[in-house]
């Protein structure tokens, strides 16, 4: 579908002088019109190396600005784009690489050696590429394409197991940055920091792409350095900028967050996993505006908008569904929840990924009847604003009552010696499982773990109260900056 593969090329006719994207690493700017010249170049490479529709494109890289002319030249062609996870071990690369068996694979010069040992195939590096010039191919008309030909495939984190491919036609990338831009009300004068990995969704799809779309600006950053991103956002006058908590949490220790008030920015967005109240009240404190979303690769990953004012009162809700989504919370009975009832969220719209590579099974159990079974918990208040309560398999089941760790999480980090928190079920004899708090603090002691508990006990149910607490220097975090719950509850139950 021409419109659908070439919106970029257009955009470049509309606003072709426009700063398009901003690396900060290396201090290039690229207008829209540069951009979409690098895109038609890396194409026709693509071509002169004989790929053909449905080819896969591998990218093992970090971020730069370097791979939206690569993701942009895919959707032209055809072909389907698979960022990897340079954070991954050799094996596991190996693995994802195996599964989707790519026709090249695309490195930077860090990870070349890498790429080397791991692909066998044809090889290329990324700047080199953008540089090549193919002259003896004239411009070149796009693929013919269906809205629900793939465009990416991005690997789940694979916490679970082994990482799935998770593909996305043309509809599911296009539709979620034009449900983004009608429903946040983005505009041309935008500019957002992305220092979110671009081989996860969050990088891509949350802001990146739908930004490009409405023809404002992307800064993008390379390893995240909570002081430099911090300055970064005034420094190019950022809009709307997206962050997991834990980036949150290392930007407001910086001095810098508390010298400057942010003048340009109209919007902190948090998301990847649940925010913290006490990052909440550092922004509401210098009058910012900040709210949570939700979202997940096979879905978005953007679903709802709340005003940021309501965010303000009803700390952790994500608000109502997008205009061209919807959403319903399910009890176990498959019965749609009464109001404040705790159920599972399925989610439908055509942001929606099409399947798991290789994995029918998989891709069954996880759309049923067109809506896609997130597998997290959620609950709707009587104004139909949502609350995510937490993932349905870290559900703690402590002497047959149900424990959601986020509730009591949310209690904990409020206390004023807590930095970070994270709480688990552990196997038990007695109770089948325990509520386990593992903490951050510069106050570890068996004092503190006696206040914690009591704490929790004027807020919290009994059986809510944490059994266990460990202390730590650091939360393990997954290489998208979430807490690994599965890692801890390796660690503490050994």
């Amino acid at each position: 579908m021409l419109n659908e593969q070439t919106w970029i090329l257009n955009r470049a006719k509309l606003t072709p002088k426009k700063s398009a994207l901003i690396d900060i690493q290396t201090k290039r700017t690229w207008t829209y019109e540069e951009l979409a010249s690098n895109i038609l170049n890396c194409y026709k490479s693509f071509h002169s190396y004989g790929l053909k529709k449905g080819d896969r494109v591998a990218v093992l890289a970090e971020n730069s600005i370097d791979l939206f002319p690569l993701l942009f030249a895919c959707n032209l062609g055809g072909y389907i784009y698979v960022p990897l996870n340079f954070r991954l071990s050799e094996e596991e690369l190996r693995h994802i690489l195996l599964d989707s068996t790519p026709t090249v694979l695309l490195t930077d010069k860090t990870y070349q050696e890498v790429g080397d040992r791991i692909f066998l195939g044809n090889k290329f590096i990324i700047s080199e590429l953008i540089k090549r010039n193919v002259e003896s191919i004239s411009l070149l008309e796009p693929a013919n394409c269906d809205t629900q030909d793939p465009w990416l495939m991005i690997y789940t984190g694979g916490t679970t197991g082994k990482p799935k491919g998770v593909v996305l036609s043309l509809d599911a990338v296009n539709w979620n940055a034009i449900n983004t831009i009608l429903s946040w009300g983005l505009e041309e004068g935008d500019c957002t920091l992305n220092y979110m990995p671009l081989f996860h969704t969050g990088g891509i799809n949350a802001l990146s792409i739908p930004i490009l779309m409405v023809g404002g600006t992307v800064v993008i950053g390379n390893k995240f350095n909570p002081e430099e991103a911090i300055r970064a956002l005034d420094d190019y006058q950022t809009t709307i900028s997206l962050f997991v908590p834990t980036m949150y949490q290392a930007m407001i220790e910086t001095e810098y967050f508390n010298q400057s008030n942010f003048p340009s920015v109209k919007l902190f967005l948090s998301g990847g996993a649940p925010c913290p109240k006490t990052i909440y009240q550092h922004f509401l404190k210098k009058g910012l505006k900040f709210k949570e979303g939700y979202g997940l690769t096979e879905a978005g990953p953007n679903n709802f908008y709340i005003p940021p004012e309501n965010s303000a009162i009803k700390h952790g809700s994500v608000g109502k569904s997008m205009m061209f989504n919807s959403i319903k919370i399910v009890n176990k009975n498959g019965e749609i929840c009464e109001p404040n009832e705790v159920g599972e969220l399925f989610v439908t719209g055509k942001h929606m990924f099409s399947y798991y590579w290789n994995n029918p099974e998989e891709t069954n159990k996880t759309i049923i009847d067109g809506w896609l079974k997130t597998g997290d918990l959620a609950k709707m208040d009587e104004d139909g604003d949502v609350y995510i309560v937490g993932r349905s398999k870290d559900m703690i089941i402590t002497g047959g009552e149900n424990v959601y760790p986020q509730e009591v999480e949310q209690c904990i980090i409020t206390h004023p010696y807590i930095k970070e928190v994270a709480v688990v079920g552990l196997k038990d004899p007695k109770w089948g499982e325990v509520v386990t708090a593992v903490v951050v603090s510069d106050q570890s002691s068996d004092t503190l773990c006696d206040e914690i508990k009591s704490y929790c006990r004027k807020q919290l149910g009994a059986y809510k109260v944490p059994k266990k607490v460990f202390f730590t220097n650091e939360l393990p975090k997954t290489h998208v900056g979430k807490i690994d719950k599965k890692k801890l509850v390796e660690i503490y139950e050994q």
